[in-house]
């Protein structure tokens, strides 16, 4: 509930009654997802792979797999040749696991921006461009001669390879029928195993080549600007797939016509309207947490090699692509086996995800109990194929469970969470013990409880896939029904549509399934109870309370996710309840700081003379400061400050509070006037003869739901709904 949404204070019982009932009607509407799952989550017909290749071509798995080879190559190589790069630069274990973890941390932080771009850009074009950065900074990789240049190179490395993060999944899964999407997400995941498979062998080779086992690691890096080149001017080739194609096709049986581009998503909008995904919260808390031990384990698995063993470059080599090697075996059988799951029961695959990443850290935590290096290696071996097999299934999972508008965010808040939660932080814990212990210490007190708390928390996220899926298919359904209206009815496309919104203030909700739409012209009345949530209506509309779940257009645009400034570059302009002026400055100081928001000088002063004209008490007053004029005077600078901009659709929230009713009827006459001149509004009115005098329709609101729409003279016929305001305080 919001300020704006009350006139008193409610009494204690009123405010239990209210708490009580929102919480049944949350179990309610719980209920009514689980219901609706049988009728809104798609149907997927079994497909093979050869078919969903002829569909969806091979060039993008394909380039996918090879950066992700090369990438670990980068990455492996740095592990294996990490004693011999100790000695070279002369840095300790902390440092050098802080190294190996610094370009983590750098490829987290760029997949922000990189989400961002993905929404603006042709994706494989950032992709293509972002991998021949990565190129170049693997060149100054094999060149640095101290420890500053070598986390400079890292950094470099890691933001060039951070692209992939969110652009890869959300490439594959608009390009691949969801028939086979989780083996396409297969193919992808072996490049990790492939690389580490690969790339010891490939690393200690050179090695040995160059004839003295590791002082020459730098030839390393070198090499592998030969294949990573070759990739990179592959993946030019690429074509951008059209996003969401495949949802449309599956779920409503062919792709939307292509109209007017929806507006690029703000990322802070979509990360909290991905966290009210219930199974994608605990998914990526999850993820985060095993991330302590993701990261940490193959370096200080290397430093365990070297200083217990005595093992040399090339022996830690072929060890790391032993433990490897059982991955290559684990993640196909995985993804066809997944697919399965998935297609029968979704929340059964995101359950053997779970499963698997504790079978990762107990096999890696028994593993390294053992001083035998043999049994320790195959320990680990069958460890490392349990973990990439758990991820096989998170591309699937996110896919499905996101709208997808919201994907390249999705996935760069997975990065986020495995390398800046646990990642870099697991590595410098890790290395810390390791100081302190001993690797094998390390890894023993990091690895169980980020395993199990891990997996238990995607186990735990599954019971909510089923209902998180059918209301991803719900949003899709509606957004297609109305692009069909829109097309069949082009002429009578309301300026304003609300669908479907829910709203919460933490774990409390407070709107539930508001809908309703606003004609070009039309003033409509939001009335309602005290804490009917007829404010928090109004900021989600404008852009300044993000919705858990429902969509938001304007003149047939969805604008759910993106910048309240662009909403009002549409001519979208809120005037909030209370405080809507700067009370330290003058009337003529308000207004001219607000015009700055119009960049043309003479469409400014046109403005400004439209203010005067509209409100000629403002002018009287120019000089007055405006916190010491009265309540109706401030309410009048904060309608001229909206009139300044020239609104289409102007809302007003609380427009006669607390106001006498002298003042009441000058704000009433600027209404009508801005009415006549054909400006759609939305008023917030508590009292309803106010609105009866100014509105065409009504909404009425009780306990966040919509109980009435329509004209406003047939409130006059609902008395249960007008003794429900008077009773709760507002005036008549």
């Amino acid at each position: 509930m919001q300020a704006g949404d009350e006139e008193s204070t409610p009494s204690p019982r009123s405010v239990a009654d209210l708490a009580g009932s929102i919480v049944v009607e949350q179990e309610g509407r719980a209920d009514q997802g689980a219901e609706s799952d049988v009728d809104d989550a798609p149907m997927v017909e079994a497909m093979s792979m050869r078919e969903g290749f002829r569909r969806g071509g091979y060039r993008i798995a394909m380039v996918l797999l090879l950066f992700t080879i090369l990438e670990e190559f980068d990455r492996v190589a740095l592990q294996v040749l990490g004693p011999d790069i100790q000695k070279s630069l002369g840095i300790s274990d902390t440092l050098l696991l802080g190294l190996q973890s610094f370009g983590g941390v750098v490829l987290v932080l760029a997949t922000l921006p990189f989400a961002w771009l993905a929404d603006r850009r042709r994706r494989v074009r950032v992709m293509s461009a972002a991998s021949a950065l990565w190129l170049a900074f693997v060149a100054l990789t094999g060149s640095v001669v101290n420890s500053f240049q070598m986390g400079l190179a890292r950094a470099g490395s890691g933001f060039g390879a951070s692209a992939r993060v969110p652009i890869g999944p959300s490439l594959v899964a608009d390009q691949y029928p969801l028939a086979v999407r989780t083996r396409i997400f297969a193919i992808e995941a072996l490049g990790r195993p492939l690389g580490q498979v690969i790339g010891p062998l490939f690393a200690g080779l050179i090695v040995v080549w160059a004839g003295n086992d590791g002082g020459d690691w730098r030839l390393v890096f070198f090499a592998l600007l030969i294949p990573a080149g070759i990739t990179v001017i592959w993946s030019l080739a690429l074509r951008e797939p059209e996003r969401g194609r495949q949802e449309q096709e599956t779920i409503l049986g062919s792709a939307a016509a292509t109209g007017e581009p929806e507006p690029p998503v703000r990322l802070s909008a979509a990360f909290q309207r991905l966290k009210k995904v219930r199974t994608f919260y605990y998914l990526v808390v999850g993820i985060g947490v095993l991330g302590f031990a993701l990261i940490a384990v193959p370096g200080a698995f290397n430093l365990l090699l070297e200083d217990t063993y005595g093992y040399s470059a090339f022996r830690r080599g072929w060890i790391g692509a032993i433990t490897w090697s059982g991955a290559l075996i684990g993640i196909p059988l995985a993804g066809r086996f997944g697919e399965v799951l998935f297609r029968r029961n979704p929340p059964s695959a995101l359950r053997m995800m779970g499963l698997f990443i504790v079978a990762y850290g107990v096999f890696v935590t028994v593993g390294l109990r053992f001083q035998s290096a043999p049994v320790m290696i195959a320990f680990v071996t069958i460890g490392y194929a349990f973990q990439g097999a758990a991820f096989t299934q998170m591309g699937p999972a996110v896919s499905a469970i996101i709208p997808y508008q919201m994907r390249s965010q999705a996935f760069a808040m997975v990065g986020v969470y495995i390398f800046l939660m646990g990642g870099f932080f697991g590595g410098l814990l890790a290395g810390a013990l390791s100081d302190a212990h001993g690797e094998r210490t390390a890894l023993t007190a990091v690895v169980p409880p980020a395993a199990l708390l891990g997996g238990f928390l995607i186990v735990y996220g599954s019971r909510y896939m089923r209902r998180d899926i059918a209301l991803t298919a719900a949003e899709l359904r509606e957004q297609q029904a109305e692009r069909e209206r829109v097309m069949r009815e082009p002429d009578n496309v309301p300026v304003l549509q609300v669908r479907n919104i829910d709203v919460s203030y933490g774990n409390l909700q407070v709107l539930f399934d508001v809908g309703f739409d606003v004609r070009k012209g039309e003033v409509l009345a939001l009335l309602g109870t005290n804490g009917a949530g007829k404010s928090t209506i109004l900021k989600a509309v404008a852009g300044l309370k993000m919705p858990d779940r429902g969509v938001v257009r304007m003149n047939g645009r969805t604008i759910t996710l993106v910048d309240p400034q662009f909403r009002a570059s549409m001519g979208l302009v809120l005037v909030p309840g209370g405080e809507a002026v700067f009370s330290s400055m003058t009337v003529a100081e308000n207004l001219a700081i607000w015009s700055r928001q119009i960049p043309d000088a003479g469409r400014r002063r046109e403005r400004m003379a439209v203010v005067e004209e509209t409100f000629p008490v403002l002018r009287e007053r120019a000089d007055q400061r405006a916190g010491s004029m009265s309540g109706g005077q401030q309410q009048m600078l904060a309608l001229a400050k909206a009139v300044m901009l020239d609104p289409e659709l102007l809302l007003i929230d609380e427009l006669s509070l607390g106001l006498a009713p002298v003042v009441v009827q000058d704000l009433l006459v600027v209404v009508e006037r801005l009415k006549q001149q054909g400006i759609t509004m939305v008023i917030v009115e508590q009292s309803v003869n106010v609105a009866l005098s100014i509105a065409d329709r009504a909404v009425f609101m009780e306990r966040g739901q919509v109980k009435f729409e329509g004209p406003a003279r047939e409130l006059l016929e609902r008395g249960d709904l007008l003794r429900a305001v008077f009773l709760s305080g507002a005036g008549a």
